[in-house]
């Protein structure tokens, strides 16, 4: 018996959408929906192995039941466009895969499956259909079963009328009778009123039929439900009569429609799945063809001949990828496998066997093929192969595409950017495997993945971006990665001395604020003692008790004095034993710190640091200020120079938004917080105080973020109408301004993703969510990431124009650090003033805006003094 799968699409759909959280795609194209019905499809699909699939729909067509019921389905929500905008996708999906879809006006997608399934029975099929609405639960027979999806789109209950009857015990058409008395909210079906589900299967079990408990009333015991009763009698038959499934809808029907399924068109699959961007749908998907990449030969490399046949015989362009041992310590740092994809083959250099046999004739080669710029290079997330080059005297020559560079440019949401992300997400294939084998197949990928990014970034219009500003900074990173910070190791042992002391002090405070001892750390703890002890107010409660996070003692800082302590105390043992013990960790044998520097991480453009994060070390308290006296320059006499650019988000606002008064007041280089101080609290500027000019300044960081009047007021303890009269007039002083942040708000609704200056894209899905929480972030950061973004571009660009001046002029002086707006250099004594002036020169004419950029120059013997 041939077996047939009937899909109730929008049951399922509608399922899936709220099982699942939210999921988008890179061009903000929500697929949670699709992705759970997908998933249950071959769930199903591998448990039954139908010959057939059917997927039915409705339409917004009203329906033969709303011609006689007005009401039916009246108060139901309107479906969220996240979920309406999913259904044409997975209808194209559905016809790439073969399947076949039903839909008519005026019925419902139930009396499709009811007339398919009725059709089917009489053709010896046996009928499976999924759904999750339970009315279809009056078609299950003995050739058909109905499955329900319980929970989610994956736990199902499945029904025959054997089962159905061993559960319920009635027939599977007796309970239409059961919802015609108990009615149907969500269709907004009436039914008897008081009949709940208990009483109407009580009495479909006793009497059989709707038709036989009117006629038997007189017997029925209670009174108010015969009154029901004989009250609602045509109410009753009519609601039974609506929840009735047509198996009579007028289609034409053959065997071929419910016994052969279309072929599928893989490659059309596989195009639409890659840009869903599902990856595990799309390894479901196999071609009939044997794949190619079961040809690809892999040759093993692990001589000195066969390493100098390859690489010195090299022509044209290769494509590399590689594996480092010791990639985390710079002084052990050594070059593992150096693996070389061709569209046919791949080979793997075994560095670790050759060096073994002789290390420095297998450097000399590599260097011979590394230093020949006639040979073009494409490397898979190249700068710590650099890095290891830089660390055996050898300068690359010739390296001219990064595919993970490329496609961090493409899309900044990722989590990652291997080679086997990319395989499945732009060529969508889904090979398998582990270990260097499966290295050295995925590089022959390389190729075709270059031709294709390289595309894709002259689509998007991100040459530029991609060959003046990131490509470049490869170097530059690699760079100061192998230079390091010097470190006084003393200095730091002092300050391990000074900490302990001022976190014993502080928690000797904090016990005499509390009269007693107790483990500060420990939030149960810390909530007794705080709610409990002081009786200070509630602000939050978790499931484990007292929630004392950041947010709730900022909401208790007036509330007691000793609040201040504890957020004090968290913040100098966090410096402590990130910063203190930490950096003890990770000092290398040359007494440096080298920490790695992330390209391809934020979504912003931002670069990040980690092992450890030079970044993020805490200065707004003195404790965390000292941590930066450790940071020394190289040698004696060498000086540490720090350039900062002055407030360049808001010189980025002005240019984006081409605000007069705002340019105005750059470029007559007034101090803007205080200029707006004085138009927000309508004083001259000459009487601004701190406070007006602190308050201003939230004002203006604030807009750059995004902020709304309830989180002003919040962070500067003001009213909501205050921080409401602040913004307003902020916003008649800078009209533009506020254009600016409507007009990028509608932008990223219509294209999905926003631009900086020099075309850096970020997508925001959040900004077309139904959840007004979501939303709302995503308006902020459509308002921010231009202008953040912009920022991110242009400290980047002066990176890479420092790096090549110091590197023309031949001068020893070299670039260190980077902390968001601020490059850090370690000067030699004699090239000190011609760095200061070089630097702040390019750094000042990295690009040309409507206001100066403006550069701020320190310098010292520690970080310390140079901030």
């Amino acid at each position: 018996m041939k077996r047939l799968l009937i899909l109730d699409s929008n049951s399922l759909m509608n399922r899936a959408f709220y099982a699942l959280p939210p999921l988008t795609n890179s061009d903000g194209i929500n697929t949670n929906a699709i992705y759970g019905f997908m998933n249950m499809l071959f769930k199903m699909k591998d448990e039954i192995n139908p010959d057939s699939i059917i997927a039915t729909f409705d339409l917004k067509a009203p329906t033969f039941r709303h011609k006689e019921y007005a009401e039916y389905k009246a108060g139901r929500k309107m479906m969220p466009p996240e979920l309406a905008e999913q259904f044409p996708i997975i209808k194209d999906l559905f016809k790439l895969m073969g399947i076949k879809i039903f839909e008519l006006a005026g019925f419902e997608a139930d009396d499709l499956i009811g007339t398919v399934s009725k059709f089917a029975e009489n053709n010896d099929t046996e009928v499976f259909v999924v759904t999750g609405d339970k009315d279809a639960l009056q078609l299950a027979s003995e050739n058909t079963k109905v499955i329900i999806t319980k929970k989610g789109v994956t736990e199902t209950a499945s029904y025959d009328i054997k089962s159905f009857m061993d559960e319920f015990e009635i027939t599977p058409t007796q309970f239409i009778d059961v919802k015609g008395l108990m009615g149907d909210k969500s269709d907004n079906i009436p039914g008897v009123p008081g009949v709940g589900e208990k009483t109407a299967f009580k009495l479909i079990k006793e009497y059989g039929s709707i038709e036989e408990v009117l006629n038997n009333i007189d017997n029925i015991p209670g009174k108010k439900l015969k009154e029901n009763l004989q009250n609602n009698m045509e109410q009753a038959v009519f609601s039974k009569k609506l929840a009735t499934i047509m198996r009579e809808v007028p289609i034409e029907l053959t065997v071929e429609d419910i016994h052969n399924s279309e072929k599928e068109n893989i490659e059309e699959i596989k195009k639409m799945l890659v840009k869903l961007e599902m990856k595990s749908i799309l390894s479901k998907f196999k071609n009939d063809e044997p794949e190619e990449a079961c040809n690809i030969e892999i040759k093993n490399i692990d001589t000195i001949e066969e390493m100098k046949e390859l690489l010195l015989n090299k022509s044209e362009r290769i494509y590399i990828d590689y594996t480092l041992e010791n990639a985390s310590k710079y002084s052990t740092l050594e070059l593992e496998y150096l693996i070389l994809g061709e569209e046919s083959h791949g080979n793997i250099i075994n560095f670790k066997h050759i060096n073994a046999e002789n290390k420095h004739e297998s450097l000399e080669i590599l260097k011979k093929c590394m230093e020949d710029e006639n040979v073009k290079k494409v490397i898979h997330d190249g700068k710590n192969f650099i890095t290891f080059l830089n660390k055996n005297n050898i300068e690359i020559k010739g390296f001219d595409f990064d595919t993970a560079i490329a496609s961090y440019l493409i899309d900044s949401s990722k989590s990652q950017y291997e080679i086997l992300e990319l395989v499945n997400h732009y060529i969508g294939d889904n090979p398998s495997g582990d270990g260097i084998s499966f290295k050295g197949m995925l590089s022959t990928y390389l190729p075709i993945l270059y031709k294709e990014l390289k595309e894709r970034l002259h689509k998007e219009d991100m040459d530029k971006l991609y060959y003046e500003v990131e490509h470049p900074l490869i170097y530059v990173l690699s760079s100061m990665e192998s230079i390091g910070f010097n470190i006084n190791e003393g200095m730091l042992d002092e300050l391990k001395v000074k900490f302990k002391k001022e976190i014993e002090e502080t928690q000797a405070e904090i016990y005499k604020l509390s009269e007693e001892e107790f483990n500060i750390s420990s939030p149960k703890q810390l909530g007794k003692i705080l709610f409990e002890k002081l009786d200070l107010p509630v602000i939050k409660k978790t499931k484990t008790g007292y929630s004392t996070n950041q947010e709730v003692l900022e909401k208790l800082m007036d509330k007691h004095e000793i609040i201040p302590k504890i957020m004090y105390y968290r913040q100098i043992t966090k410096i402590n034993s990130t910063y203190v013990e930490g950096l003890k960790n990770v000092i290398d044998e040359d007494g440096r710190i080298h920490s790695n520097f992330n390209q391809t991480v934020t979504t912003t453009g931002r670069l990040s640091s980690t092992e450890p994060n030079l970044q993020n070390i805490p200065v707004r308290h003195e404790m965390g200020k000292e941590i930066r006296k450790v940071f020394i320059p190289m040698e004696d006499g060498d000086i540490l120079v720090s350039c900062d650019y002055s407030q360049i988000e808001l010189r980025v606002l002005a240019h984006i938004a081409d605000d007069a008064n705002m340019i105005d007041a750059f470029k007559h280089h007034s101090d803007i917080h205080t200029k707006t101080a004085s138009e927000v609290f309508k004083v001259p500027v000459e009487e601004v105080t701190s406070l007006m000019r602190s308050r201003a300044k939230a004002v203006n960081f604030g807009i750059v973020y995004g902020i709304s009047a309830f989180s002003l007021a919040q962070d500067l303890k003001i009213s909501k109408k205050e921080a409401e009269e602040y913004m307003s007039i902020y916003f008649d002083r800078y009209p533009k301004i506020k254009g600016y942040l409507e007009n990028v708000v509608e932008e990223a609704k219509d294209k999905g993703y926003v631009l900086t200056i020099l075309n850096r894209r970020r997508f925001i899905p959040e900004i077309k969510s139904s959840n007004k929480i979501v939303k709302a972030l995503g308006d902020r950061l459509a308002m921010n990431a231009p202008i953040q973004g912009s920022a991110a571009d242009i400290i980047k660009l002066a990176m890479v124009n420092v790096y090549k001046k110091l590197n023309e002029k031949k001068l020893k002086s070299e670039l260190i650090l980077q902390v968001h707006d601020e490059l850090i250099l370690n000067a030699k004594k004699d090239e000190f003033e011609e760095v200061k002036k070089l630097v702040v020169e390019e750094m000042e004419k990295a690009i040309k805006l409507k206001v100066d950029l403006d550069v701020d120059v320190n310098s010292g013997s520690t970080w310390y003094e140079a901030k």
